[in-house]
């Protein structure tokens, strides 16, 4: 929304400062009540958003290859090994009934 906004002045990377009538249009859109005291902050807060996003875009980024995590990771997987022994029988006597190895439960529902 506020990428939007910020696009809707028709000259990006050049930096837009919210009003109090554009921080109560995000908040209606957003259905958030906004006391009108607190309008004033608000407005302040989300130009600094905007600031920071118009840095952001401006970074120099020639010759750095796309990536899905800033940090190189490997899945630690466990060893794919069987560690405990088949004890259905023994889980299925437990139940009040069951037969041909599943368990029966009451209807709960007409």
């Amino acid at each position: 929304m506020l990428a939007a906004l910020h696009h809707d002045a028709g000259f990006p990377g050049v930096s837009m400062s919210i009003d109090n009538s554009t921080v109560r249009r995000i908040a209606r859109l957003a259905r958030l009540a906004v006391d009108e005291a607190h309008t004033a902050r608000l407005a302040g807060e989300l130009s600094r958003v905007l600031e920071l996003a118009d840095q952001l875009a401006s970074a120099p980024l020639d010759g750095v290859p796309p990536m899905s995590h800033p940090h190189a990771q490997a899945a630690l997987l466990r060893p794919d090994i069987v560690t405990e022994t088949d004890r259905a029988d023994a889980f299925l006597a437990l139940a009040p009934d069951a037969r041909g190895g599943l368990y029966l439960v009451p209807k709960v529902i007409e």
